[in-house]
């Protein structure tokens, strides 16, 4: 139930309506921006009339051709603002859907779409926002920031951190999907590339060669048992960082010594860890243990990296957002998430501390088929972030 405290909040809360949010979540959905595919521009096109609808000026930095970041701010007061962020991007449908992807439909309140929940059902959300607050007197600005490319690289986020304008921000809350629930905290993600060069030999004399496969099963275990040590002390809200082996290649026939071996690796990290010096750390224990001597050349880079953050559990901005989506009717609790977003760049980068918290669930709707999101919870989100900037901009 709606419990907005005064006039002024049921005033601006009652100014989003369901309506507006599935229209606008349907024509985002209506564009395909899948990623990889660098088609974010017509969505992008949709995000930037509709902002400027809602009373925001409106820029579009072209980050690659097609893939254009979009920052659109409301004006308010000198003061310090909001920002929210989220991307345009979304992951390719794959197998399994019952209709056309990219046709929205609303069924059991539901809209379903590649792409309603994560995330443009949120992006819809503040851009709503954003329309019932134009009226408003605030004491500082209250933008959106939306990145392309997030499900990949992050070229988006990268360029926008690397054009700092000088407004500052108080807080920033990204609206990727979390049911609704107040994300303080949150791993970052890179990718490491393993790659190690040997000698040919044919198989019957393999002394006199060097077998690049046997280094990578070493190196594979090294990664292993790193991994375990670090499961035994868990972060009571994030757990702990992982390492995964997810691709590896080499050799060139069964009857070959392995003159070559690539290993792919997804390594979470903790909010305080630097995938560089986690990658200097794996090169300095492949040296010990002797596996780069005698013929055995290992590389070691890191290909990506999102960086995760952590927000203190009194700051105003999350005091403010529990309190804001109880009153806009919904409920919340605090916790860590173990995906990674771009809220990462935005704290290390811009020093702006982030929450995570948006409609939709990650685990049972995001990058899957019939995705959907329930318009309810569009409905609650939009009104929470509304009542978190009337209140932190007062």
């Amino acid at each position: 139930m709606l419990t907005a405290q005064n006039e002024r909040e049921r005033a601006v809360c009652a100014a989003i309506t369901a309506e507006s949010i599935v229209e606008l979540t349907r024509a985002l959905v209506e564009q395909p921006s899948v990623n990889p595919g660098g088609t974010e521009a017509s969505t992008v096109a949709v995000l930037a009339e509709a902002a400027r609808g809602a009373g925001a000026s409106v820029d579009v930095v072209e980050v690659a051709p097609d893939r254009p970041n979009l920052v659109a701010t409301l004006p308010g007061g000198d003061g310090p603002g909001l920002m929210f962020l989220g991307h345009s991007d979304v992951v390719p449908t794959g197998p399994g859907w019952t209709a056309d992807p990219f046709v929205p439909r609303v069924v059991d309140g539901r809209i379903i779409g590649r792409g309603a929940t994560d995330m443009k059902g949120g992006l819809a959300a503040i851009v709503v926002a954003m329309n019932a607050l134009r009226d408003e007197k605030l004491s500082g600005p209250v933008r959106l920031t939306c990145t392309v490319d997030e499900e990949e690289h992050g070229i988006g986020v990268r360029d926008l951190v690397s054009r700092p304008d000088g407004v500052s921000f108080l807080g920033c809350v990204v609206a990727e999907p979390t049911g609704l629930d107040t994300v303080i905290a949150c791993r970052g993600a890179s990718y490491i590339s393993v790659e190690i060069r040997g000698r040919a030999a044919h198989s019957g004399r393999p002394a006199d060669g060097r077998n690049a496969i046997n280094a990578a099963a070493r190196i594979i275990e090294i990664i292993r048992s790193d991994h375990d040590a670090m499961q035994t002390e868990l972060d009571p809200l994030l757990g702990a960082g992982t390492w995964n082996v997810g691709t590896i290649t080499g050799g060139q026939g069964i009857s070959a010594v392995a003159p070559d071996a690539s290993i792919g690796i997804d390594r979470r990290l903790m909010p305080d860890e630097d995938a560089e010096a986690i990658a200097a750390a794996l090169r300095e224990r492949v040296a010990a243990e002797g596996i780069d001597t005698d013929g055995i050349e290992v590389d070691i880079a890191v290909t990506m990296q999102m960086p995760g953050f952590r927000t203190a559990v009194d700051h105003p901005l999350v005091t403010s957002a529990v309190e804001a989506v109880r009153d806009a009717g919904g409920t919340t609790s605090i916790g860590g998430w173990t995906a990674a977003c771009d809220g990462g760049f935005v704290t290390r980068d811009l020093g702006i501390p982030c929450i995570v918290l948006g409609p939709g669930d990650i685990n049972t709707q995001a990058h899957q088929p019939d995705e959907s999101v329930v318009i309810d919870d569009l409905v609650t989100a939009a009104r929470a972030y509304a009542l978190m900037a009337l209140r932190l901009l007062s």
